[in-house]
């Protein structure tokens, strides 16, 4: 049975170093069968094809804040992993139902309460964990070294490592009819997601590109944003699209869904240093469960 958690807001998430689980300890095989590596050639990094998907990828993050691969996931594997996830969203995916600000912080205290910036939203998904993934090829493709290589390249990163958390890392998650992953800003520097599923209608990506900086917090514009003042960009997406985005000053949202067919998306998280975990009440927040 769907587990159902609902909270008031969702605070800051923190970090800390353990010794790795063994979770994500195993090799991981090849992904031919899963990525278009013919048209993303993230297993041969020492060739002018990957040197200029590199390139390309910077530029366009450079001067968008994001970029997407269409087709990154061969179409017939999309459609297995649809299909494979479907049954297990049915009977095992926690719902998490939150009423938050587009800061996910319970107040900001340079605003008084009831200011048009502090304006209360509503997100609700249908959520998997890493380990209800482990087997399947999302498991697969976020241990892939060439993937994490690949982002960590473009990023102009050292490195990147998967999380040791049980439960974080890879997450697949749904929204169904009229729910929608409202405004809000990210916390880390960049998100990883992949489309599995496109709704009926709805349940496309809108952002505002740099709508707050380091040094302006912007609240005029937050809230000229949320009273649906301000013009904004619409990216509808196909499945099978990767997208990597940086959204820690870019405000954006996911609209909400309509219809029938669900919309199905993939998020992965590394960072820059190995063994990394969620704490037991922030596992509790997100996924209904400790470990």
């Amino acid at each position: 049975m769907r587990k159902t958690n609902v909270s008031l807001l969702v605070m800051p998430l923190s970090v800390r170093g353990i010794a790795s689980t063994g979770l994500f300890a195993q090799n991981s095989p090849a992904m031919q069968d899963v990525v278009n590596v013919t048209r993303y050639p993230l297993d041969r990094p020492d060739t002018p094809d990957y040197a200029g998907l590199i390139s390309d990828c910077q530029n366009t993050l450079a001067r968008d804040g994001l970029f997407n691969l269409p087709e990154f996931l061969l179409p017939e594997s999309v459609v297995q992993i649809t299909r494979s996830l479907t049954p297990l969203f049915a009977s095992e995916a926690f719902t998490h139902s939150r009423c938050h600000n587009i800061y996910f912080k319970p107040e900001i205290p340079q605003l008084p309460d009831g200011h048009p910036a502090l304006q209360k939203l509503t997100t609700v998904n249908h959520t998997l964990c890493a380990d209800q993934l482990a087997s399947t090829a999302l498991g697969r493709l976020y241990l892939w070294p060439p993937f994490a290589r690949f982002l960590a390249t473009v990023m102009r990163r050292g490195a990147l490592h998967p999380m040791a958390d049980p439960l974080a890392g890879v997450n697949a998650m749904t929204y169904h009819d009229r729910e929608a992953l409202n405004w809000h800003f990210d916390r880390s520097e960049f998100t990883t997601t992949l489309l599995l599923q496109k709704p009926d209608a709805g349940g496309d990506f809108e952002y505002c590109k740099d709508l707050r900086t380091q040094d302006d917090p912007n609240y005029d514009g937050v809230a000229e944003l949320l009273s649906g003042k301000m013009q904004v960009t619409h990216m509808p997406l196909q499945a099978g699209t990767l997208n990597v985005f940086r959204g820690r000053n870019t405000a954006h949202r996911v609209t909400p869904v309509q219809g029938g067919r669900a919309r199905m998306i993939a998020v992965f998280s590394y960072f820059d240093r190995p063994g990394v975990t969620f704490s037991e009440s922030e596992r509790l927040g997100f996924y209904g469960r400790r470990g």
